[in-house]
């Protein structure tokens, strides 16, 4: 815990909501919540069930499904942690020329929560803020990072996400969208380009490593 390490009252900037004798909530937990419910692994109905769960959870009526958000995330930032330390510890992160990568396999604890964009996105940031805070690589700490996790075994596919390098620079660009798509263009992968964040596509995984290779020497 935060008081362990000396840190007592940590807060993080963000807005906050009090309503009633109990209920007081930020921002961003609002946040964490409702993405943790719309990326709920465990099928409990047709595939819209998650966006309405996580939608009536922004209505004061809901606290119950708020609490499950809640809850939903508490888990995923776990996860994240132990994955974080896990890739770390086992010199998981390599580099590949322009970029650094990583790979989660099947069978990895907690794999089936970065089967989603917004987990695996969230994971990808926290692990390349560790690993430049842990390499002794003056060039590594530059890197961008590219990051793959089974998405669908019985389909043979694996999501994939660009995260652009941890500078202190405010004007952090991310180009793996369109070098994505040049990628999967050039290797004729089967991809599917479509998500709102254009640097996440999805990939059969017989096609990862010919698409991994176009990706660095488009990016060399």
């Amino acid at each position: 815990s935060a008081n362990k390490f000396g840190m007592k009252d940590l807060r993080v900037q963000t807005f906050s909501i009090h309503f009633g004798f109990k209920n007081k909530f930020s921002a961003s937990d609002i946040v964490y919540a409702t993405a943790s419910l719309m990326e709920n692994i465990e099928k409990e109905g047709p595939e819209t069930t998650n966006f309405i769960k996580a939608l009536d959870s922004l209505s004061r009526g809901n606290l119950d499904k708020l609490h499950q958000g809640l809850d939903l995330a508490k888990k995923q930032l776990r996860a994240i942690q132990q994955t974080v330390a896990s890739c770390i510890c086992t010199n998981l992160v390599i580099s590949q020329g322009p970029f650094l990568y990583c790979s989660l396999m099947e069978g990895t604890p907690d794999v089936k929560l970065f089967s989603r964009p917004v987990s695996l996105c969230l994971l990808s940031k926290y692990l390349l803020k560790s690993f430049v805070c842990s390499t002794k690589s003056k060039r590594c700490k530059l890197l961008p990072l590219v990051m793959a996790a089974p998405m669908d075994v019985e389909q043979g596919t694996v999501i994939m996400v660009g995260i652009p390098p941890e500078t202190e620079s405010s004007d952090k660009k991310n180009f793996f969208g369109r070098a994505f798509e040049k990628a999967a263009d050039s290797t004729n992968a089967r991809t599917l380009h479509n998500h709102f964040d254009m640097s996440i596509i999805e990939l059969k995984t017989e096609d990862r490593s010919k698409f991994l290779d176009a990706l660095i020497s488009l990016l060399s």
